[in-house]
């Protein structure tokens, strides 16, 4: 309150001082004031302020030659017209009459002298200081205007204490609905907040993402570049350029010089022109001085429609012009009413005495002389914003009419306070020439825009409308199609600072703009994720990529399944074998007293072909999906059966060597040998090694089913951990030491009698057995496929399989097919045959 009352102090200082330089010495013009019942207070630009740098506080003369302001003029007109209807009306207001007075605002100081005399008393002209100003009773009611949002804002400021009702046809700024700081404030125009998403919509409609944008000094246009700016970024828009466009700019200057340099330099097609009428006029005709053409100007609805504008010659060179602008109004029986106006006789204009310097802001003297011919034309524009300060007018009548409780009929006459009638003008709700009429909490009307486009193509200058835009929230519903666009072919012009990525190219933003980037594709195993801002993010586990991909793809699970081929073929060997092998054990315990079956080891083929039959059988457990099972069993007990063969193996010929060479020259070895079951103590130490070697292989290298990811980006292989430990390799040492141990004896034992000779047999099975590993460990070291497993068990089977074809068929051959050689005759005589071959030699 007291910084209130300061204030106060502060502009009753004021008022005195504007009164005592005899501003209220020239008597106003009987067009400003009418008397009523209820006065409103109007404030229309009828004269167009002075741009030029002050020096020194001044107060603006209104009435100046070569500055009246057509358009405010017009918004004069249609508030006089409002009231007269209203006055005329037996439904709204009946036996009430309205009355006002109008305001020249040329400029802020004119705009603070009429606010102070609007919130003067009505008998002392003066500011009365009151302790309750809910009780202070102005001579008027309600204000309608200012047109700008600085004068608004000024206007608002100075009478929110006293919550009277201001209702502006022309204050935009976002800023104004903030009721905290104005809350007697009201408008007929949208707010900037919904103009500033409609260009935004509209930036996004064409893929504009790099622009340039331009304001105007004040509070509209700096404001308004402030939200737009903010929104865009919010939007993914970038500003390429920014700037303001100051108050005393003048064309060909300096400053405008340098931001149409700027602009030029600026790769943006497309700039957006947030200003006021004046400083878009000067902007514009610094633009057609620069020859800046090829853009696309985004204008804000102060200035897209004005002649003001459009009149700056060779503007049509400039490019494409799309705007925001207010839905296209008309104020009826307005042009009539001023016609009847210019044709009434006001006599003859009155001259300015030089003691007063026509100071006052309730003259006009232009509107005074106009004639038919002479007065204003009534265009688009104007018509437009005149329909906002009607609409205001309206509003206010409506609120008195249930402030009076006229509806009865009757209206109830008495002293109304400005609050009063603000909570009343709060809740209308009416139509007006089909038009609804009515206020949100904010004091915003419940309007819309229109789209438009300029058109050059005829001999003058027209307009079209594109769409609109509706809220909340913001639409827009344009046709495209009505554009013509200044490039070739009628194409939409390109506004980006670097072009869109190719699929599956990630955005590397290269300056400060995250609109500027570069092209990176995505790496394999990697995907462009739309949804956070373009950026290559890894795939799943169970999923792989290409590069450059704009998706992830399930990966392929493999492993050898049966029902490949190469299994088939497999299986098929592997079974064979096993069926041979038993074939094998059931044809030598048939003929197990004959000589070929004792020579061979008797009972010892027994564990030898039923080893080969358990690695045969391990060999099953490298088909279909790995299990726990079968990775503990298939190497493990294919390294066990093929140890126990080879000891087998190695002891039968061991044991020849020592009956054929020893016997004689070392009896005591031969005795102990044969006495303490040297054979079987061999083979049950070698396996019992070999055990000891993979039970502690499968407990502390356990091998187990996993899915292999790094090997194949595209797939997973399933397949078991063994190849990977230091037990596998220690059990394939051991069977390698025992192959080259058998190896040894076999070849020893090479000039034995011939029906014991096994050295030229074993040695080429234990051969091929070699050759095998030494293949699978080559082709492991350069292929890591599916196929993998199959090349081990073809090790496998072609170790199992050389060694019975090496040991057993030679035999099987014998019993079959010669069973001439398989006599004790034929053996005696061998041994015979080599006893006398020793001798000799």
């Amino acid at each position: 309150m007291l910084l209130c009352t300061a204030c106060l102090v502060g502009l009753q200082l004021l008022i005195s001082c504007c009164w005592a330089f005899a501003c209220h010495s020239t008597e106003p013009s009987p067009d400003f004031t009418l008397p009523g019942d209820y006065l409103l207070a109007g404030l229309f630009p009828l004269h167009s302020g002075c741009l030029q740098v002050r020096h020194r506080p001044e107060v603006t003369l209104c009435d100046r030659p070569g500055s009246f302001n057509e358009h405010g003029y017009h918004l004069f007109q249609a508030m006089r017209l409002g009231v007269e209807e209203i006055n005329n009306s037996t439904a709204l207001l009946p036996n009430v009459t309205l009355g006002y007075q109008l305001y020249d605002v040329c400029s802020d100081s004119a705009n603070v002298y009429a606010t102070l005399r609007v919130l003067s008393l009505p008998g002392p002209r003066h500011i009365e200081l009151q302790g309750d100003l809910l009780r202070y009773s102005p001579k008027v009611l309600a204000v309608i205007g200012p047109d700008t949002t600085n004068r608004a804002a000024t206007t608002a400021a100075l009478l929110s204490p006293f919550l009277m009702p201001l209702i502006s046809y022309g204050a935009s700024s976002e800023t104004l609905s903030v009721k905290r700081q104005y809350p007697s404030f009201l408008r007929t125009i949208p707010s900037d907040k919904y103009q500033v998403e409609t260009m935004v919509l509209l930036l996004q409609r064409f893929g504009w993402t790099w622009i340039s944008l331009v304001g105007s000094s004040g509070d509209y246009g700096q404001l308004g570049v402030q939200a737009l700016e903010k929104q865009a970024i919010d939007q993914g828009i970038c500003i390429a350029f920014k700037d303001i466009v100051p108050f005393s700019a003048q064309v060909g200057d300096e400053r405008m010089q340098r931001l149409m340099r700027h602009l030029a330099q600026a790769t943006a097609t497309v700039v957006v022109v947030f200003s006021n009428r004046p400083l878009a006029r000067v902007f514009f005709e610094s633009v057609v001085l620069a020859n800046l053409t090829g853009k696309v100007w985004v204008a804000s609805e102060a200035w897209v429609l004005s002649r003001h504008i459009t009149g700056v010659p060779g503007i049509q060179r400039i490019g494409t012009v799309l705007g925001v602008a207010i839905q296209k109004r008309t104020v009826p029986g307005l042009k009539a009413f001023e016609e009847a106006y210019a044709r009434a006789d006001k006599g003859a204009p009155r001259p300015c005495h030089k003691s007063s310097c026509c100071s006052s802001n309730q003259v006009c003297r232009e509107c005074e002389a106009f004639t038919a011919h002479t007065m204003p034309k009534l265009k688009g524009f104007s018509m437009s914003s005149a329909y906002n300060a009607y609409q205001a007018v309206y509003a206010v009548a409506h609120g008195l009419h249930q402030l009076l409780g006229c509806a009865s009929g009757v209206c109830s006459r008495g002293r109304v306070y400005p609050w009063q009638l603000l909570e009343q003008i709060h809740k209308v709700n009416f139509l007006l020439h089909k038009d609804t009429v009515m206020f949100n909490d904010n004091g915003d009307p419940l309007s819309s825009y229109n789209i438009i486009a300029w058109d050059w193509s005829g001999p003058k200058w027209t307009f079209t409308v594109l769409g609109s835009s509706t809220w909340s929230p913001v639409q827009l519903d344009i046709n495209e199609t009505k554009i013509q666009w200044h490039g070739k072919d009628n194409q939409v012009p390109k506004s980006v600072c670097s072009s869109d990525c190719l699929e599956g190219h990630q955005r590397v933003v290269t300056g400060f703009h995250h609109c500027c980037f570069e092209c990176v594709p995505c790496g394999a195993g990697t995907f462009l994720n739309k949804s956070d801002l373009y950026r290559c993010q890894p795939c799943g586990k169970e999923e792989w990529a290409p590069e450059g991909s704009q998706t992830c793809f399930p990966r392929t699970v493999v492993f050898l399944a049966c029902q490949e081929h190469t299994s088939w073929v497999l299986l098929a060997a592997n079974t064979l074998l096993l069926l041979l092998l038993l074939g094998t054990a059931g044809l030598f315990a048939w003929h197990l007293d004959t000589p070929v079956v004792r020579s061979a080891g008797g009972h010892l083929c027994f564990l030898m072909l039923g080893s080969l039959a358990a690695g045969s059988g391990s060999l099953y457990g490298f088909f279909g999906e790995p299990t726990r099972p079968a990775c503990l069993l298939r190497q493990a007990l294919f390294a066990l059966g093929f140890t126990i063969f080879l000891s087998c193996l190695t002891v039968r010929s061991f044991q020849l060597i020592i009956i054929f060479k020893f016997s004689t020259k070392a009896p005591t070895f031969y005795r102990a040998w044969v006495q303490n079951h040297g054979a079987g103590l061999f083979v049950m130490i070698s396996s019992a090694a070999q055990l000891l070697i993979c039970l502690t292989w499968l407990v502390v290298w356990t091998p187990l089913p996993t899915r292999e990811y790094q090997r194949f980006p595209h797939l997973v292989m399933l397949e078991c951990t063994e190849a990977n430990s230091l037990g596998f390799i220690l059990a394939f040492l051991y069977n390698g030491l025992l192959s080259i141990s058998a190896f040894a004896c076999s070849y020893l034992g090479k000039d034995l009698p011939e029906n014991y000779n096994e050295a030229k047999c074993v040695t080429f099975s234990l051969l091929f057995n070699f050759m095998s590993w030494i293949a699978f460990f080559t082709t492991a070291s350069v292929y890591d496929g599916k196929y993998l497993p199959a090349v081990n068990m073809l090790a496998g089977l072609s170790s199992l399989s050389s060694g019975f074809g090496g040991y057993f068929l030679p035999k099987c051959y014998v019993i079959l097919c010669r069973p001439d050689l398989n006599s004790t005759e034929h053996f005696q005589a061998s041994i015979q045959d080599y006893t006398r071959h020793r001798g000799s030699t």
